[in-house]
């Protein structure tokens, strides 16, 4: 059965989250005050809806108990709106919901009116650049949390022909490869610690963020 998902917001973010999910095959509900926003979000998701989310009753309606995760991603222009909207949601039971931050302060508020997980889309892509712009061989960085991050990285020069045995890159650096995307653009595969890497590989590696430059410098 597909998730179900609300997403409250339909700015840049929520709207770009709501396309994504709805072509991963999730149900979502779009939400937003503004006609023309919903409207062009009706194109793509599996409902959409004109309501003001602040308005208990109206909330109340939509059922956010009901769904499998409820997005609150009302942007910068209404921080209330969002603090609001986060407190009716956990108070209608929603299971998980995931608030959007816009600063520190903002951040507080939200975890003390309830909200399960707050993330700051801004932040966390500035983060993820700014290791791109430093680290050329990094072609993409998730944090997991707690500094634990998911990075995939061009195999170096100095790895080609090696196997990971051979690199003892856990003993080294602290990683530990998790996956291999052979021929840089294919599918993602188990790595296997005998077979020698290839120059087209990518590695995607498990790690805390400071061993990302010493793994890329230091082999």
């Amino acid at each position: 059965m597909s998730q179900q998902i609300m997403i409250v917001g339909l700015g840049q973010f929520g709207m770009s989250l709501s396309r994504t999910l709805s072509e991963k095959g999730a149900e979502v509900l779009a939400v937003d005050i503004q006609k023309n926003l919903v409207e062009e979000a009706a194109t793509f998701v599996t409902e959409a809806v004109v309501i003001d989310a602040t308005d208990e009753a109206e909330l109340a309606r939509l059922e956010p108990g009901k769904r499998d995760v409820t997005v609150c991603a009302i942007g910068d222009d209404s921080k209330e709106a969002s603090i609001i909207c986060t407190a009716l949601l956990r108070q209608m039971g929603a299971p998980v919901v995931i608030a959007r931050a816009n600063d520190k302060m903002h951040q507080r508020i939200l975890q003390l009116v309830g909200a399960h997980q707050i993330i700051n889309p801004e932040q966390e892509f500035g983060k993820r650049f700014a290791n791109r712009l430093l680290y050329r061989n990094v072609i993409a960085d998730t944090n997991l949390g707690e500094d634990l991050h998911l990075t995939e990285i061009c195999t170096q020069p100095s790895m080609v022909g090696k196997t990971l045995i051979e690199l003892s890159l856990p003993k080294k650096f602290g990683v530990m490869v998790v996956g291999i995307r052979r021929n840089a653009k294919g599918k993602v595969i188990q790595p296997s610690p005998s077979e020698p890497l290839k120059a087209d590989d990518n590695l995607i590696i498990v790690s805390n963020e400071a061993a990302i430059p010493k793994l890329i410098k230091g082999v």
